[in-house]
């Protein structure tokens, strides 16, 4: 079972006040909020790193060696696919 540890934050009286009407309104305490609100968070911020990592990846545009490369093999699959008997 997972420990639990007591904390203290300090938020402003107006944003205190949304938790509490929020809380509320969702049956659960202030405490299960601040739970759901940080795990969410948490995984909104791991995904961007993730999102982060596949753009990094998808920036590697091929030099021009790997786009002759690429211009070869497309030339090959066209003359492959018109000898195909259709």
């Amino acid at each position: 079972m997972a420990t639990t540890v007591k904390t203290a934050i300090s938020i402003q009286k107006e944003l205190f006040q949304e938790v509490n009407r929020l809380a509320e309104e969702l049956h659960v305490s202030r405490s299960k909020l601040f739970v759901l609100a940080v795990r969410d968070f948490i995984k909104k911020n791991e995904n961007k790193k993730i999102i982060s990592q596949i753009n990094k990846a998808f920036d590697d545009y091929p030099d021009s060696t790997e786009e002759n490369l690429h211009n070869a093999m497309r030339q090959k699959q066209a003359g492959t696919i018109e000898r195909e008997p259709w």
